[in-house]
């Protein structure tokens, strides 16, 4: 949707938080965090782009000004994902989770926090920020839309293995942590 001045408008225009509003006027069809939306992505048969940020973060507004404001990369965005940005002053659970399976699958975290999930929330890719092209050894946005298109038309038995394996391993890690990494306590 376009506003006549060649504004956008997403979903995110029917929010309250201050940060998801900074996003309702760009190109990526963003979504608020709900049931809807991972129902459209299994309905859709997409993945889902889950961005988390907040509103003072500085890296978050680079993202989305190198990003989320370009016409072409929203258009590639839209094409291969179900995208969903969340507040994380407003959803403090939904990040406390998520910045774990960062921590857990990367061994750092920070904000942006970027995730690619499944349509059932499995999480199958994890990181922060992350720049339009790819450079100096750091994976693009462009580069991340095309692999994950790719790789979700021509390898979705091995993307939903690795799913279930890495959901699988967080539960464990969760586990262990809730019973001081001794099994069985």
């Amino acid at each position: 949707m376009s506003f006549p001045s060649g504004r956008y408008a997403n979903k995110l225009q029917y929010e309250t938080s201050p940060y998801l509003l900074q996003h309702a006027a760009q190109p990526v069809d963003w979504l608020p965090w709900s049931d809807e939306a991972f129902s459209l992505a299994a309905k859709e048969d997409k993945p889902v782009f889950l961005s988390i940020g907040y509103s003072s973060c500085h890296w978050c507004h680079v993202m989305a000004e190198e990003s989320f404001a370009d016409p072409d990369l929203a258009g590639l965005m839209n094409r291969v994902f179900i995208n969903i940005k969340v507040d994380r002053e407003e959803r403090p659970d939904i990040d406390q989770l998520y910045m774990a399976v960062c921590h857990m699958m990367t061994g750092s975290g920070g904000w942006p926090l970027t995730i690619i999930l499944m349509p059932d929330k499995r999480p199958l890719f994890a990181t922060t920020y992350l720049p339009k092209r790819s450079m100096a050894g750091r994976l693009g946005m462009y580069e991340l839309c095309l692999k994950m298109e790719e790789l979700w038309k021509e390898q979705r038995d091995k993307i939903a293995a690795s799913a279930g394996q890495i959901a699988d391993s967080l539960q464990t890690a969760f586990a262990d942590q809730s019973t001081g990494g001794k099994p069985g306590n």
